[in-house]
């Protein structure tokens, strides 16, 4: 009778819940053949589905509950709202070995150790003053770009430039400069890591379906996935132990020299729990975060601008006029560019380089839209789907810069407007916004300044192959090349 009793309350507490919308799901499996069957794109398959159940619809991954918002009201709700309650994150076991038992700033518990990991990148190592800092290293790496590209020119009048390639090789060394004060191109051991960290965003790719069926866990061991992890985690913490070693014996006036810096200091109630282990998942964090996801936005950034040389028309003209007959661009000049602005603002609503955040876990349960959310549900905010949201935009579809010049002009991808959130929102927003930002914004102004650019071989921008790449940051498929002539060629 007891047993009876304990099934029949259950069941009627059930009722009185309102859950989300969900489609209907497999015995062990739940929803997962719904992610992975059609696509190999998650955002994609979420974005199918939620047209159908909804923008706040709940799946199961195997056991686990999980919320997908794909509306801007919904992320608000989430990130804002009841940002707090939606702080933690859930346990990720392939992101858990390779960036240190969660002790870095993206995937720690919520708590006073990562409150100290924030405090230190936010306030001390990537807040404006130190962007500004390495303005030296943006300007000497875009400046040796733009030289190659000069000397690839100079023999024929024009020049297919690889800017896939490009870009990855740029931003590495940037960030490479503004971390270890050398760069990685000409390293050996940052070579290695370079590599390290494309296997390092593949693998963050990948579904583990352990985490959600315990039972099939066993399959990670099977397929190699779970022996790539450990290779790849063994090498990164070899690399790190002596990056960090070599800085300690030799300052070079790096991120990591100040990150040793600010640890090594006792007295500082911002640095009590961190230890050598936080110190490399803080490494690790600006890498992972920075050099891929920079290279593969700019990537996408010069793929709209070569599909649309309208847009290639007015920004060019842009820049040129603001610099007239001035060699270098200044952070001054770059303040002025308010259409440069809007084209990368569009680009982010398109292409986010992480098309799905960072999940996070309900830590209590709560009401969301109006839905009964339980403690413990993972939550997917889909970023490109709310990017293409007919409800926050007029023709989505379309890549159209003025439309930030127009009435939603005062939309900004800094987490406050949840129309448009790249880099996340709230407590969990990414704190390198601005590093990245000057980066993309000092790049395509010289890119727009100095150089024509085209298809080759007469593609016209409706060709230009357009395919993504599986990830959790969603490279394309096929690299960009693009023909670059001196601008006074035009």
């Amino acid at each position: 009778m007891f047993l009876l009793w304990s099934i029949t309350t259950k069941w009627l507490f059930a009722k009185k819940k309102n859950f989300p919308p969900s489609p209907r799901k497999l015995p062990i499996i739940g929803n997962i053949h719904q992610i992975v069957v059609g696509s190999s794109f998650p955002h994609r398959n979420f974005e199918k589905l939620s047209k159908k159940h909804g923008p706040i619809m709940l799946l199961h991954f195997g056991s686990v509950p999980v919320l997908i918002v794909s509306s801007a009201d919904g992320a608000r709700e989430i990130m804002k709202t009841h940002d707090l309650n939606f702080a933690n994150r859930p346990f990720m076991s392939a992101f858990n070995k390779l960036f240190y038992d969660g002790k870095d700033v993206s995937l720690a518990p919520y708590g006073e150790l990562w409150r100290q990991m924030k405090s230190i990148l936010s306030v001390h190592l990537l807040n404006n003053k130190r962007v500004q800092s390495f303005r030296s290293i943006r300007k000497d790496e875009t400046a040796l770009v733009v030289k190659n590209i000069c000397r690839e020119i100079s023999s024929s009048d024009k020049a297919v430039i690889d800017l896939s390639k490009m870009f990855i090789e740029l931003t590495n060394n940037v960030i490479c400069r503004s971390s270890f004060g050398v760069k990685c191109s000409e390293w050996e051991k940052g070579k290695r890591f370079m590599v390290l960290l494309s296997d390092l965003s593949e693998l963050t790719g990948i579904v583990n379906i352990g985490d959600f069926i315990p039972s099939l866990g066993w399959i990670s061991r099977v397929n190699g996935f779970h022996k790539k992890v450990e290779r790849v985690a063994k090498e990164v913490d070899d690399f790190l132990e002596d990056v960090i070693q070599q800085h300690m014996e030799t300052p070079q006036n790096s991120f990591v020299d100040n990150l040793i810096e600010i640890v090594s200091d006792k007295t500082s109630a911002d640095a009590s729990l961190i230890d050598r282990d936080c110190i490399k998942a803080l490494i690790l964090d600006v890498f992972a975060g920075g050099t891929d996801t920079v290279s593969t936005f700019l990537e996408w950034l010069m793929s709209e601008i070569l599909r649309n040389p309208n847009v290639m028309k007015k920004l060019q003209k842009e820049v040129r006029d603001i610099m007239e007959d001035k060699k270098d661009i200044t952070d001054d000049d770059l303040e002025k560019m308010d259409y440069m602005k809007a084209v990368i603002k569009e680009a982010f609503r398109c292409h986010p380089p992480g098309p799905i955040l960072v999940p996070r876990v309900a830590l209590a349960d709560v009401k969301i839209k109006g839905y009964d959310v339980l403690r413990g549900t993972w939550v997917f905010v889909n970023v490109w789907a709310i990017g293409r949201d007919p409800d926050c935009w007029d023709e989505p579809e379309k890549f159209e810069p003025e439309r930030f010049l127009n009435k939603s002009s005062v939309i900004d991808f800094k987490g406050l407007d949840f129309e448009l959130i790249p880099f996340g929102a709230g407590r969990r927003g990414c704190p390198g916004i601005a590093f990245s930002t000057a980066t993309i914004e000092f790049v395509l102004a010289n890119l727009m300044h100095k150089f024509n650019w085209e298809l080759p071989d007469g593609l016209h921008g409706k060709d230009l192959d357009m395919t993504e790449s599986p990830g959790a940051t969603v490279h394309r498929l096929v690299p960009l090349l693009a023909v670059a002539t001196h601008k006074w060629q035009s």
